[in-house]
This record gives structure tokens, sequence and C-alpha cells, in this order.
């Protein structure tokens, strides 16, 4: 842990009134009802701020033993370590299942937390475990495996018996002894170059829910939506240039060319230069049988439609024959300039190059990707949205914590149990 790490002083207590009405924008009634009747008063002392930390980051009960360790943190001030106490909590549930299903609906289209562990989520409850710099989760060559002393099935690029079996066998995924970080990375398990490795981007669940059929975009639309908190009718902007415009796209939707020049545009003109980066990339799985049998691959075996890029590139493409025919994957961040500049990208990038990886760290490094990890935080651990100067005011601090420390998401969640410790 980095030592120069700050220990949050201790925040004022909160009304029960004004707690409530902020949980009831956004809170599912069951969780809100559990909230309220769980709610301590304002004057909450170290035991009742510890174990609603605990309660939060575990959603189980702690142990005497754990609540005396946290309490005496609390006591002596450090809120941030007590709430680190309850995530590394052995006997805690903070990585197998809050963790788990806070990053679950990343991983499917249906955005659901009710499907089982894979690659993407196990990567991504590892790297927070260790405390891997988060903004690397689309750039990594990285994946975590089951332990083998576990006797589960090997991993294998067309199945994801390895991680049902792993969550099966209900071991905490918070001991580096049952999952672990693979020690050459995704190459050998998936075959794809480790040049072309983009962290959970280039998963086989990412690929099984984002590369699957379609045209690849539906990977960058949901890259945006998980990582940077905006889908695509936010960041709409139709003074970009129309020339990256795949031929799929009609220039007269309905036989009226407004409807491109002032929708469809929006969209693609920036989403088609920059999901160029995903043209090497295809999920594919047997003729007659289910997409669950399948195996991401990468392309990169030619020059030209067919080779290097993939057909799907080339979908419609006489829909409109005179758009942009895919040539490679090199991208362009078109949204550096205009109204999505505000998102915040590092100008010490050059905002173009070729490949997910080099795309996948171009979204890393903006200021909404921190933004959006910090404010999905929050609302899991305080149970609601940011609803006031305050509040935004500690998403704003946070993010700086977020970014001095490495990037350790870990750190995230224990900033924000330590300030929602009263609600």
């Amino acid at each position: 842990m980095n030592t120069a790490m700050h220990v949050r002083s201790t925040q004022p207590g909160r009304s029960m009134p004004g707690a409530a009405r902020r949980a009831a924008r956004g809170v599912a009634p069951a969780l809100l009802a559990a909230a309220l009747l769980a709610t301590p008063a304002a004057d909450a002392g170290p035991r009742e701020q510890a174990k609603r930390m605990h309660d939060r980051l575990n959603g189980t009960p702690a142990s005497t033993a754990v609540l005396d360790a946290m309490q005496a943190k609390i006591t002596a001030g450090d809120f941030v370590g007590a709430a680190l106490l309850a995530i590394d909590n052995p006997n805690g549930n903070f990585y197998s299942v809050v963790l788990k299903n806070w990053v679950t609906p990343w991983t499917n289209r249906a955005q659901t937390m009710y499907a089982p562990l894979n690659d993407y989520s196990a990567t991504v409850i590892g790297m927070v475990r260790d405390e891997v710099p988060f903004n690397t989760v689309l750039s990594a060559d990285i994946l975590y495996l089951g332990a083998s002393g576990l006797g589960l099935p090997a991993y294998s690029p067309s199945s994801n018996a390895h991680y049902e079996a792993l969550e099966a066998s209900g071991a905490s995924l918070g001991d580096p002894a049952v999952l672990a970080k693979a020690p050459s990375g995704q190459q050998p398990l998936t075959g794809i170059p480790a040049a072309a490795t983009a962290g959970v981007l280039t998963t086989r669940a990412a690929a099984r829910a984002f590369f699957v059929a379609g045209t690849n975009r539906a990977m960058f639309r949901f890259t945006m939506i998980n990582y940077m908190c905006h889908d695509l009718e936010q960041i709409m902007d139709i003074s970009r240039p129309p020339d990256r415009i795949r031929q799929d796209v009609s220039r007269s939707p309905g036989g009226d060319s407004r409807v491109f020049l002032n929708n469809c545009i929006g969209c693609h003109s920036g989403m088609d230069p920059m999901a160029q980066a995903f043209a090497y990339y295809d999920y594919t799985f047997p003729a007659g049988a289910d997409e669950s049998t399948g195996t991401i691959v990468y392309g990169a075996s030619g020059p030209g439609p067919g080779g290097t890029v993939a057909p799907k590139y080339f979908h419609n493409n006489t829909t409109f024959p005179a758009g942009f025919v895919t040539p490679d994957d090199a991208w362009q961040n078109r949204w550096r300039s205009g109204p999505n500049s505000l998102l915040g990208w590092d100008p010490a990038r050059p905002g173009a190059g070729a490949g997910a990886k080099s795309l996948g760290d171009e979204i890393g490094a903006s200021d909404a990707f921190a933004q959006c990890q910090v404010r999905k935080v929050f609302r899991t651990v305080c149970l609601r949205d940011p609803a006031d100067a305050t509040d935004r005011a500690e998403v704003s601090t946070v993010v700086g914590v977020f970014k001095a420390n490495n990037y350790s998401l870990k750190r995230v969640f224990a900033e924000t149990a330590a300030y929602c410790k009263g609600d």
C-alpha cells in the first residue's frame, strides 16, 4: 500500500431523512427498505460505523474479531484502513459476491448480474484484489485463472467450464491461491498475439458478448457504457466529418438525408473511426452450434478484405458503396475536438493508433474513465447516486485518490465506504 495515502478524517453525520430522500431516487425498494432499517443515527459510534462499512462491503455480518479491529482503526481516525479490513476479510464476500455482482453486468449484452463467473469478471476481480492499475484493464496482456489444485477443468478458448466450476467450488476469490494471474498472459491460452491483447476486451467472454455477429460496433458501444458511463446518444456530435463512416450506413434513411445529417452522423462519425481498432477480431462457432461453444479469433493473416480485416466489416456494403472501406485496424479519436473533448482525453497521448490495445489505453487514460469507475463504486457502496454538492465534491476527491494511488480500485471502494459510513 502506498505510504503516501492520506487518512480520511471523520465526516459529519447525516440526518436519516436526507439519506432516505437520496436513497429513494435510485435504489430498488428491497434494498431501500434494508438501508433505511439499518441506517444508524447521526451520532453513530465507531462500532456502528464499523458494522455499517462491513455490511456494505461484504453483505454479511462481521465476526467480533473483525469488528474489534475495524473499531480500533476508526477510533484512531483511520476510516479507510477500517474499510480495507472489511474488504480483505478472509471470511467475507467482497470479492466472490459483491465485486462479482458489480462487474458481471459489464460482461454481457443483457447487462445482468445473473450470469456465471467468466474470464472477464474473474480478471477484473483479480486486478482489484491485487491492485493492478485499473487504467490498464482495457489494454494489458492479463488474464486470471483458478488454481490447478482445485480440480477444475482446464481453461478452454471455447468453453466457460473452468470459471463455472471455480464459482461452484465456493472457494474465496479473494485468496491468491484460488484465483491467480496467468503467468504468460492471454496469448498461450487464447492464441491471440500478445501485441493484440487488450485486457478484458480480448477475453473470451467479451468476444462472445460483443464480437459475435454484428459489425464489432457493439464492443465499442458497451466499452463506452461500462468504462466511460456514456451511451452513444449522450455523446452525439454532428459536427465531426463523416468520411470514415462505413458503407453499411445509409446516407438517406427512409429517403431523407436530413435523418443522416442530424442523427446518424452524430454517433457514426466518432464511433466508426474508433471501432476500426477491432477490425481484426471476431468470435466464431461451428455451424449449427450454440454461441457458447465459440472462440475469439484474430484475423491478421493477410492483406485486404477477408484477410486482415474481418469480413463482417463489409456487411451491407452496397447500402452506400461510396462509404468508407475498412483497410486495416488504424483508429482515430475525432472526439478529442468538439463537445466530447470534455471527456478529458489525455493530451500526452496521440489520439490515434492501431488495434484494440492502443484504443484501450486511450480510453483508460481519460478523465471520464476515472470518473465513471468512482461513480459506479459510489452507487454500489452508498446505495444511491451522488445527490448534492457534498457528494459531488467527494467523487472528485476520490477520483484524485484513484489516480494518485496507481489507479487502485480497491482504494476507491475503501474511500467510498469511509464516506458513506453514516448513511
